[in-house]
């Protein structure tokens, strides 16, 4: 999950959204890649979704903009998206280890 870039940095995978919710998993998904096309990419470089099983998820990202990718996700219509499928996330940092 590790790559190097520019200047001989490595950039990695840097967070962990578990999530819970009640559409079906290629709901969830699509929503998650149009999230991503319209306005995350704005905050993340790369993203996997893995399915767990119809109802959770687990999301690992390399975020770029915390803050950003946080104001993105906690506006009243993605507040009103997650009231309606029952969505619920615990979001983990991660750090690599050597």
């Amino acid at each position: 999950m590790c790559k190097a870039v520019e200047n001989n940095h490595v950039v990695f995978m840097n967070t962990l959204i578990v999530s819970t919710f009640t559409c079906p998993f290629e709901s969830f998904e699509k929503f998650v890649a149009d999230f991503h096309q319209e306005e995350g990419h704005k905050y993340v470089i790369e993203y996997e979704l893995i399915k767990v099983n119809d109802g959770k998820s687990h999301l690992i990202l390399q975020v770029i903009d915390h803050d950003g990718f946080a104001d993105a996700t906690s506006t009243p219509e993605m507040k009103e998206w997650d009231k309606a499928n029952g969505y619920e996330d615990t979001v983990y940092s991660l750090e690599l280890i050597d």
